[in-house]
């Protein structure tokens, strides 16, 4: 069997599973989702262990230590990815949602209600995680899907699929629900992707490269998960304190998230006495700083280096402010002012999360109303654009465009709506 053949098999597989799915109870459903927590649970040692191989394999690879991290498992991972589970379970479910009711004008009673998609596709890098919770959120809104993840993360994932789709089966779910492509060839997306008529969508997740080719070569509906050149602004009536924690987290809480700030503009006015002891932070944190010319002279004078085999700020370049560093580097720019700031956001930003640090109400209003981003924070991280953090339960991925989802979306995304109507033998003329 070719390549092509195997993936369209599966591909019919979970055609056929996503009739009967759709026809699943909510107590079915989230009963197989309990099911599935506790499988993982089970079966962490297991997990852990191909873990170690893929991490095993990703360091002699030269691996970055931020994609490392997201590659990691451990017990107490596998076991958030369990907890997660379970928080999809208790949410409401999105099926069966009425929408719209009505009595036509010729007495036909007409309802709009929530059903699923169909077959969705993943198509994700190294986060094992994600085989779990794509896995979750398409059993709640009673899709089947497809994983495809990175080779990274080969082993992990084709263990996690293997516990989970074993799991929902025993729990009553048809076989097929869950199918996983384990092949390394990377013709296995290529051949996903043109798959129209059996996958009705594809969620590309991971870096830039991934979701431009995804947008650009499928042939089924994409939703673009996008990068994340997120942004934190000190405006000048900021408190310098908050100011200093929001960078911090939103820039250290961990490298390699699509969350983490990638840039810092500061005000002009205040950059004097905000950036020395943020810049003494990103020093004592690993990060290297790429600051504008007025960035590098208030670097040098509070006794941080500029020059050498080990600077801890250097000059940037243009293509600084448009980088998702995914790593411990940061771009910092003075600006004069808000108009200018949010100029700078709204041409970078990749539309997913920014924020901006000020006591002044008003210029924390203009920020919020005229930034192009799916979230926009007045005095908060941006670290918190997450499913869970939302209350949405664990996420499928974050989307930067503005058509059906946008921001993290998790099971009530993976829904469309169809018009069911009941009439008394009606006739149009």
């Amino acid at each position: 069997m070719t390549l092509e053949e195997e993936v369209r098999e599966l591909a019919k597989f979970a055609k056929a599973a996503s009739v009967k799915l759709a026809q699943a109870t909510t107590e079915e459903r989230n009963g197989a989702l309990l099911a599935m927590a506790a499988a993982l649970r089970a079966q962490a040692p297991a997990i852990v262990e191909a873990n170690g191989e893929d991490m095993e394999a990703a360091r002699a690879a030269g691996t970055t230590e931020a994609l490392l991290d997201r590659l990691m498992l451990d017990e107490s991972r596998v076991f958030a990815m369990a907890d997660a589970l379970e928080e999809v379970a208790a949410l409401p479910d999105p099926l069966c949602v009425v929408s719209l009711e009505s009595t036509l004008y010729n007495g036909i009673e007409l309802r709009r209600v929530s059903v699923p998609l169909g077959v969705v596709a993943m198509v994700y890098e190294a986060r094992p995680n994600v085989t779990a919770d794509a896995a979750g959120v398409c059993v709640k809104s009673g899709n089947a899907c497809i994983l495809r993840g990175g080779s990274l993360a080969a082993r992990s994932n084709e263990v996690i699929a293997d516990v989970l789709a074993a799991a929902a089966v025993e729990a009553g779910l048809p076989e097929g629900s869950i199918c996983a492509v384990t092949t390394t060839d990377r013709a296995a997306t290529d051949v996903l992707m043109g798959l129209h008529g059996l996958v009705d969508v594809l969620i590309p997740r991971g870096g830039a490269g991934l979701i431009r080719h995804c947008v650009e070569h499928a042939r089924v509906p994409v939703i673009e998960t996008g990068t994340g050149n997120c942004h934190v602004y000190v405006h000048a009536s900021a408190d310098p304190d908050m100011a200093r924690d929001i960078i911090k987290n939103a820039k250290c809480r961990r490298f390699g998230v699509c969350n983490a700030a990638e840039t810092l503009l500061v005000d002009a006015a205040v950059a004097d006495a905000v950036l020395p002891p943020i810049l003494t932070d990103m020093k004592e944190a690993g990060v290297l700083v790429h600051g504008d010319t007025r960035v590098l002279a208030i670097a040098e004078a509070a006794g941080l280096s500029v020059a050498g085999d080990a600077p801890d700020v250097v000059l940037a370049c243009e293509a600084d402010w448009e980088t998702e560093y995914l790593g411990p580097e940061l771009a910092v720019k003075c600006v004069e002012g808000l108009q200018e700031a949010i100029d700078h956001v709204n041409r970078y930003g990749t539309k997913h999360s920014e924020a901006i640090v000020a006591s002044d109400e008003a210029a924390q209003d203009a920020f919020l109303a005229q930034v192009d981003a799916a979230a926009v924070y007045a005095n908060a991280s941006t670290a918190f654009t997450d499913g869970g953090q939302f209350g949405l339960g664990a996420e499928i991925g974050i989307s930067t465009q503005k058509i059906h989802a946008r921001g993290p979306f998790a099971a009530d995304a993976l829904t469309s709506y169809k018009y069911v109507l009941r009439g008394a033998g009606q006739v149009r003329a």
